[in-house]
């Protein structure tokens, strides 16, 4: 009897972990039984075999949870690995963003004084000379200076010169001191980095004066060459 109880015992034990290899904890578990019923068999006969195998059960069982925990843990060790790179790439994308719009509100406040400077110089700028000169005074070359960096800066620009006389002297003589005038601004230009091709203009001698009276104050203004900044297109169809 004890013998056909042990037999019995061991050949479940055997049997009941081949049926179910597709699953994994089924199989350990059926291990830790077989296994568990051959040492109780071994040890306690028919009784030793059924708490044998009951033991070997719970330490299979054991086996299998403690692989799954370890599945479980390196799956999540990749998720945290994964979490900091996506982290660590959004603060990257961030910190370029933010630098972006630092740059972005210095590119805007630099447009803006360029277009400020551009729309003084287009509204118009006065050299003034003294009475029968036309030598350019200190003062009006660095505002030439100021002309040709924004030349250089905006190469769809020319430059409009005009130059002018006050009424004093005689009409050939005007005429010559204005042309001279306006020789001299176009010569501080190019040598200011202005291309020549850049530059156009025409003298008028005394013939447009700013003011109808003649005298010492109107005249200081009607002595001037003036600088219009236009797009070279426009500048273009002016002189077609």
């Amino acid at each position: 009897m004890k013998t056909q109880l042990l037999a019995s015992v061991i050949s479940l034990a055997l049997i009941a972990p081949a049926a179910n290899a597709a699953e994994r904890d089924h199989n350990e578990e059926l291990v830790g039984l077989g296994s568990g019923a051959l040492i109780g068999a071994a040890v306690g006969g028919p009784v030793g075999a059924i708490i044998g195998a009951f033991a070997g059960g719970i330490i299979g069982k054991s086996v299998g949870d403690e692989e799954e925990i370890n599945d479980h843990k390196q799956a999540l060790a990749t998720q945290d690995a994964e979490i900091e790179r996506l982290a660590q790439k959004s603060a990257n994308y961030d910190a370029l963003a933010s630098d972006y719009a630092i740059t972005r509100a210095q590119l805007n406040t630099l447009q803006t004084a360029r277009e400020a400077k551009l729309t003084e110089l287009t509204l118009g700028l006065n050299v003034q000379f003294k009475t029968g000169s036309s030598d350019i005074e200190p003062h009006f070359q660095n505002q030439l200076q100021a002309v040709a960096r924004v030349m250089e800066a905006q190469p769809d620009l020319v430059i409009d010169l005009k130059g002018f006389a006050d009424r004093r002297g005689d009409s050939d003589y005007n005429q010559a001191l204005s042309e001279q005038r306006l020789a001299n601004v176009k010569a501080y230009l190019v040598s200011a980095g202005v291309a020549s091709d850049r530059l156009q203009g025409k003298a008028f001698g005394a013939t447009a004066p700013l003011s109808a009276d003649a005298g010492f104050e109107s005249d200081f203004f009607d002595r001037r060459v003036t600088l219009e900044l236009v797009p070279a297109d426009t500048s273009m169809a002016a002189t077609h």
